[in-house]
């Protein structure tokens, strides 16, 4: 029993601190019922049935997470690694399945095994070898996440349809991953009642030494604890990879903090001792809720980060305050009054911050008009952290203003499971037309098998998608584009040289497919040496780490391919003044400060994409598709090299 509950054992008289003991320890219930009714006030799509099913579906994975961390939480530890052990869990499911030919119950077998082992070797690290916890599960997250790359090549490995049912539904209403989240939940709040092991890890939490001296043999315990954390996250996983089809060796990262944060919410202590099943399932459905509620009321994904974290921040001040830790002017006031009112004030907050945003860049934009007809269209964006995407929904907005469409944006912020997320919220919302741009093309598929299943057309930008109809792909062709930047390079080279190329994200189908045209294309010019490939996330700053380390080793490099603008800018800034002159530098998109550094003659050419004509051409198919016009299966957005002599016809695009 930890020592919060002895404290408060003595305010259990009377029906007012009855009531107040409820409210306190219940706050995140309170919280999640404003919210509810909030939401339900605000949008009209919230307490549809297809809706609220949504909302439990996107809150299976954190919830599962959840109920392993919370075990962690209550010995006072805690793990980061449970997101990573997710993506490698998923990603030995899948590999042993199809290319080690393992039947797949089997398979399912050994990816839970897998993450006992990653929580075992938790365990030995904090116990034996007394590593703080934060340490030792970091480790075990770069472990983890590198192995699932390593695995799978950086690239999805698609799941045997047996296991994809896991993320289907039981009828046409039920949905697995809902069933798998109370069967999980039930487990956990099994072992932490009932168990010799879920009493250990409270006494742990409560006071270790005291735990020690009275028999409990405490390494032991610690390792159980971690290896159940492990076991869960295999468990989210394999749930999260049978929502996606396919399993992302990138996926799930940042969960272990929404899991975290769904354990704090839902009333556990991080001093330990404290934490219930129940309270880290509501916990979990706020986290859901307010990101549902959001996204049906158009709220900027920048402004969404903002509300979770005001909320995970009123969680921690609550768990202070209910330990006598903090804001002592409180101290006089019944911490039961104070758990209850703070959580309210959490959901008021991210209302008022949601309503405050609505109609903001990456919310809705167009009015109804004449042009239109009053259609309302969902786009969901890959990532607004890269300019080619900025300028993509840009033209995409200035469309939808000019035809009178009221046009929502999401940002998956390179989240598969989150677009899936997106394009299901906007099916509930019975909108339109949907455009997708897919963070990956296999795993988008579900979410656009439920839109055709629902009659919303869905038109795919940029990337197409694997496994699922689609009224129209609006791209241009990576691979070709590839080809044509490795041609570009050998004719500055003069066929002859020793070059590197700084890839994309691992995983993505963006890093895959130029890479790909690109490799295709410079094997014809046997004189042309490639030394080195390095990824560096589309990112600048990492294509400037990255070049300027591959330089150390490769100092007589003579051209630079960068699967992107952002990284070719940040390979030109390592170089110096060698950039466009005695190293040639091409980059991939034509985003404006690619050709400004094309025009300067720093960076030597650019495919460029034209990313605001893509936005435009995917609105029009999107509206002729939800008039029910008849459009063409594909529409090609014109690729060119921009070099110095032509890169002012680019310079506004």
């Amino acid at each position: 029993m930890s020592a919060d509950t002895l404290r408060e054992q003595p305010r259990k008289q009377g029906a007012p601190g009855t009531a107040r003991r409820l409210l306190g320890d219940n706050g995140a219930l309170v919280g999640l019922a404003v919210l509810v009714v909030a939401l339900a006030v605000l949008s009209g799509d919230f307490l549809t049935v297809t809706n609220l099913l949504n909302v439990g579906v996107q809150a299976a994975v954190t919830a599962i997470l959840a109920f392993g961390v919370t075990f962690v939480i209550v010995t006072a530890g805690i793990d980061l690694s449970v997101g990573a052990v997710a993506a490698l869990s998923a990603v030995v499911l899948a590999w042993t399945a199809t290319d080690g030919g393992v039947p797949w119950p089997v398979a399912l077998a050994l990816a839970v095994l897998v993450g006992v082992a990653a929580g075992l070797v938790n365990g030995a690290l904090i116990t034996f070898g007394k590593l703080p916890p934060f340490i030792a599960t970091l480790a075990m997250l770069g472990v983890a996440r590198g192995l699932a790359l390593v695995i799978s090549d950086g690239s999805p490995i698609a799941l045997p349809k047996a296991v994809t049912r896991l993320g289907d539904t039981v009828g046409d209403y039920l949905p697995v991953p809902v069933l798998v989240m109370v069967a999980m939940g039930l487990l956990t709040a099994l072992i932490l009642a009932r168990t010799y092991s879920g009493r250990a890890m409270y006494a742990i939490g409560g006071n270790e030494e005291a735990a020690r001296l009275s028999g409990i043999r405490v390494d032991r315990q610690k390792l159980v604890t971690y290896a159940l954390s492990g076991a869960f996250a295999a468990v989210a996983g394999i749930v999260l990879a049978s929502r996606l089809a396919s399993a992302q060796p990138q996926a799930a990262s940042g969960y272990e903090l929404d899991a975290i944060a769904a354990v704090v919410i839902g009333g556990a202590s991080l001093s330990g001792g404290k934490g219930r099943a129940f309270g880290t399932l509501v916990g979990a459905l706020v986290l859901a809720v307010l990101r549902n509620g959001l996204n049906l009321l158009s709220v900027s994904a920048f402004w969404q980060q903002v509300v979770i974290g005001v909320v995970i921040a009123l969680a921690v001040l609550l768990d202070t305050v209910r330990r006598g830790g903090g804001l002592r002017a409180l101290k006089g006031r019944p911490v039961a009054f104070w758990a209850g009112g703070i959580a309210v004030l959490a959901a008021v907050v991210a209302i008022a911050v949601g309503v405050a945003s609505t109609g903001s860049k990456t919310g809705t934009t167009g009015t109804t008009g004449a042009g239109g007809g009053g259609l309302k269209i969902g786009l969901s964006v890959s990532t607004l952290n890269n300019p080619f995407f900025v300028q993509f929904r840009q033209g995409a907005e200035e469309e939808a203003r000019k035809q009178g469409v009221a046009l929502t944006v999401g940002d998956a912020q390179n989240d598969a499971s989150q677009q899936v997320n997106q394009v299901q919220n906007y099916t509930s919302q019975n909108v339109r037309a949907i455009i997708v741009n897919p963070v990956d093309s296999d795993a988008a598929a579900p979410a656009v098998q439920a839109a055709d299943r629902a009659k919303i057309p869905v038109i795919a930008a940029d990337r197409g998608v694997n496994g699922a109809k689609v009224a129209q792909l609006v791209a241009s062709d990576n691979v070709a584009g590839g080809r044509d930047a490795a041609r570009q390079l050998a004719r500055e080279l003069g066929e002859k040289g020793r070059i590197v190329v700084i890839q994309g994200q691992p995983g993505t189908s963006a890093s895959r497919e130029r890479g790909q045209g690109f490799a295709e294309g410079i094997r014809q010019y046997p004189g042309i040496q490639v030394v080195a490939k390095q990824p560096a996330d589309f990112d600048r700053t990492k294509g400037l780490d990255v070049m300027t380390n591959l330089l150390q080793s490769h100092p007589d490099v003579t051209g630079v391919f960068a699967e992107n603008d952002e990284m070719a800018l940040g390979a030109i800034k390592a170089l110096g003044a060698r950039a466009g002159k005695e190293v040639k530098v091409v980059g991939f998109d034509g985003t404006p400060d690619g050709i400004r550094a094309v025009q300067a003659g720093t960076l030597t050419a650019t495919v460029a994409q034209q990313p605001r004509l893509l936005g435009q051409m995917a609105v029009q198919a999107a509206i002729r598709a939800a008039r029910g016009e008849r459009i063409e299966a594909t529409a090609a957005v014109p690729v060119k090299i921009a070099t110095r002599a032509n890169a002012a016809e680019f310079a506004t695009s």
